[in-house]
């Protein structure tokens, strides 16, 4: 098993990321966000854009998770080869890509992909939706598959907390010989203590920890 997903086993991997037009998007700025996780305690750190995954690789020293979102519907998240080399280039230790079925804008197919970026060396996280991608990405040799996706493709309901039943389903299923991982929607401590008690290989924690405009509204609403 490649190192970067032996340092994240058992622990949390905190996503670093900032949505366009926000006062945080700024490479340095998520940097700093990803130093003051890992002194928090972080083993790994997801982050968006080359331009950040490079400043934060050059600050931390726990595995990078990184992706290159591109566009707002259907597969966007490192949707084609070319993203992924680049995110791997860019300094990740660990690339994640959308693992569902839809078209690609590259026309490849998953499994092409994976077959592709396997063959240089680079380490794949698959990012899932339903059970349907999971057993795809297994098959396809996903070195990761983790629930990110689900309650966003439109094949499973939007939860309001972790998909537990996704989770649990992925783990008795593929847990034994692949890494899973939980992310999406965990916003307490108390539901990553639940994910981790299920299974769970790492957890992903992004919006409860790094996003303060969403935290902000958390509470306002209950002014």
């Amino acid at each position: 098993m490649y190192p970067a997903i032996e340092a994240i086993k058992g622990g949390l991997v905190v996503s670093c990321q900032a949505y366009p037009g926000e006062p945080l998007r700024h490479p340095e700025t998520m940097a700093q966000m990803a130093m003051a996780a890992v002194e928090g305690g972080a083993v790994g750190i997801r982050c968006q854009g080359l331009s950040d995954i490079a400043a934060i690789k050059g600050q931390v020293e726990v595995p990078v998770i990184g992706i290159w979102k591109d566009g707002r519907e259907g597969v966007y998240i490192t949707p084609t080869l070319r993203h992924a080399r680049c995110c791997a280039s860019a300094g990740a230790d660990i690339v994640a890509i959308d693992a569902t079925g839809r078209p690609r804008p590259d026309g490849r197919t998953y499994a092409d992909t994976v077959r592709a970026l396997h063959d240089e060396g680079i380490v794949v996280m698959a990012d899932c939706g339903s059970f349907a991608d999971a057993e795809r990405a297994v098959e396809a040799g996903s070195d990761i598959i983790s629930t990110t996706l689900s309650g966003y493709t439109g094949e499973r309901k939007k939860t309001d907390g972790p998909d537990f039943d996704l989770l649990r389903r992925m783990v008795a299923a593929f847990g034994d010989a692949t890494p899973v991982l939980c992310e999406g929607r965990i916003h307490t401590p108390d539901q990553l203590t639940q994910v981790m008690a299920m299974g769970a290989w790492a957890a992903v924690v992004g919006t409860a920890i790094t996003h303060p405009t969403s935290i902000t509204r958390w509470f306002a609403a209950r002014m």
